[in-house]
């Protein structure tokens, strides 16, 4: 939260991930299932996720906050085509950043330079993101950032390669 007593925002560098940053992007994208949902997510499976972005099978990519040769944060953008504006939208997902680098601004740098690559294509028309319904510190967040509530809701159909909860 920015207050008065929040600290100053710290400059993180941020860039397009590479190969080289997979196992701590893989590390992080199981932490925030587990942080964020209590789900516990088979290591191989997401390694192999995020493998595949990074080699460039799937259109996504990631975005890394970097602080002195460390990966404090992540963001991955997916793009979903809106024939009603001819466009792309651009989803905002695997957002994470580490415990020790929370609440200095990379996230909000993270987003800053996704919002940039999207103004960047002609054809970006926005960004989305969904976000947990009982994760009210992250929906203030976004609010906070710009993001509306649209008044649409997410359904998922799994077919397979669910995680399972912990609740279950």
């Amino acid at each position: 939260m920015d207050t008065e007593n929040s600290p100053e925002p710290r400059k993180f560098h941020i860039r397009s991930a590479g190969l080289a940053d997979l196992e701590t992007i893989a590390d992080y994208n199981r932490r925030l299932a587990w942080e964020s949902e209590r789900l516990q997510l088979d290591p191989l499976r997401v390694r192999d996720g995020v493998r595949r972005v990074l080699e460039g099978d799937v259109e996504a990519l990631y975005f890394v906050a970097v602080a002195e040769s460390e990966i404090a944060g992540q963001l991955m953008l997916t793009r979903e085509w809106s024939d009603w504006r001819s466009g792309w939208f651009f989803w905002v997902q695997s957002v994470y950043v580490a415990a020790l680098h929370r609440q200095q601004g990379a996230f909000r740098q993270l987003l800053a330079h996704a919002v940039d690559y999207v103004t960047a294509r002609p054809d970006g028309v926005g960004l989305r993101l969904y976000v947990e319904e009982h994760n009210t510190a992250a929906q203030e967040t976004y609010a906070r950032l710009g993001f509306q509530v649209t008044g649409y809701r997410v359904l998922e159909l799994p077919i397979r390669n669910a995680p399972k909860s912990a609740l279950e």
